[in-house]
């Protein structure tokens, strides 16, 4: 039986460290990556707005329908809802209530009912 000292311990265990993986997982399998095809997803400028020639018309995607009667309907809708909405003013609501206070007096004539 061999006595180890010291430094010739430390450098058996630092061979054995040095043959070990560098990354250890659980999985016996490599994991897959989405970009494990090595292709080249690099487009080309072709110098053309969106890549699309002059004259081309552009291939429409499913999600371009929807975003625009979408985008149009809600701004159709909150402007009709504005121009409906109630008056709430505090101005509005001061001059009602002079005109109320001066029928009240008997300054001011109350309008007459069209019935």
């Amino acid at each position: 039986m061999r006595l180890l000292t010291k430094s010739s311990s430390s450098l058996i265990r630092a061979s054995r460290i040095s043959t070990l993986p560098t990354a250890r997982t659980f999985a016996s399998t490599t994991p897959a990556r989405s970009a494990d095809h090595h292709a080249d997803h690099y487009d080309p400028p072709s110098g053309w707005l969106f890549g699309v020639k002059p004259g081309e018309k552009a291939k429409e995607e499913g999600w371009e329908n929807i975003w625009v009667y979408g985008f149009f309907g809600s701004l159709v809708l909150g402007v009709v809802g504005y121009a409906f909405k109630p008056d709430t003013s505090i101005q509005t609501w001061a001059l009602e209530e002079a005109r109320r206070r001066l029928e009240v007096e008997g300054i001011l004539k109350e309008p007459e009912s069209k019935s």
